[in-house]
């Protein structure tokens, strides 16, 4: 009997990481999905996965995770999703390097350790598939999400240069960009604003109050063309299963428009349209 494949994944306590680890076990792989908390991780495994704590943040974590997945599979691991991240919101001149550092040292250094951790596995058994969440904020820039705009930028980049040197090896690269996925990323987002960014002491005070604040703290519906997680696990599943797996893969309408109009306006009219929100 052929082994099932291997899968480690990110960021699973909900939204897109929980929506991809469940649909990826019901297919037949064996998901070992991940989450910063244990208290969270606890919740997964009472659903029937088999998750233990990974924070990107620290990198201790990040060893002993790799560590206990590759002591579960005899040292093999079939495909690599990173997924975890949160953001920052608040404009840029409010934004203090402590804030810029903690995000960067989870959006995007703790992905380039545990990813450099994985290569030599994918490389020592001849293959593997390694997938990057990346956002349509990895594409376009918008106000107030600088922080998490920059390590999604920076995230794009490493990503392409990370696929390119892994031409001549058989480790696929590809990279996911959603658009408005539900999600807890809002809420989760309040802890560090709350944390980093002084507003009432900002210039932009009027317009934190008139914008940013009403959209951060306020319970609303869902966004115009704001899709489940499993629109992105879709894509997950083609880039993990297909024979020829995509460089990129773009989810959502937003996604897709935003992608084109970079390509083909000027930037001054494409940060008009940007700005008008």
């Amino acid at each position: 009997m052929t082994a099932p494949k291997t899968i480690l994944i990110t960021g699973c306590s909900s939204g897109i990481g929980h929506d991809a680890a469940h649909k990826l076990a019901a297919r037949g792989w064996r998901v070992f999905a991940t989450c910063r908390r244990e208290t969270d991780a606890a919740r997964l495994r009472a659903e029937g996965l088999e998750s233990f704590v990974l924070d990107y943040a620290d990198e201790h974590s990040i060893r002993a995770a790799v560590a206990e997945t590759l002591s579960r599979t005899d040292g093999r691991l079939d495909a690599l999703y990173n997924n975890g991240a949160f953001a920052l919101p608040g404009a840029i001149e409010d934004l203090p390097r402590e804030g810029l550092r903690a995000i960067f040292e989870t959006n995007l250094f703790g992905w380039h350790d545990l990813t450099r951790q994985i290569i030599p596995v994918m490389r020592a058994q001849g293959g593997g598939r390694i997938v990057n969440c990346s956002s349509v904020l990895g594409i376009v820039p918008m106000k107030w999400r600088g922080a998490y705009v920059a390590t999604k930028f920076a995230l794009e980049g490493l990503t392409d240069v990370l696929r390119l040197e892994m031409r001549d090896t058989p480790i696929h690269v590809s990279l996911i960009a959603p658009g408005p996925i539900t999600s807890r990323i809002r809420v989760n987002s309040i802890s560090p604003f709350e944390r980093y960014i002084d507003w009432e002491a900002s210039a932009r005070a009027n317009e934190y109050r008139a914008s940013l604040l009403k959209r951060l703290y306020a319970e609303r519906g869902p966004d115009r063309f704001e899709l489940p997680p499993a629109a992105v696990t879709a894509r997950l599943i083609h880039a993990l299963e297909s024979p020829r797996p995509r460089a990129r893969y773009h989810v959502t309408t937003p996604t897709h428009l935003m992608a084109a109009l970079k390509r083909i306006l000027p930037v001054r009219l494409l940060d008009a349209l940007i700005a008008r929100g």
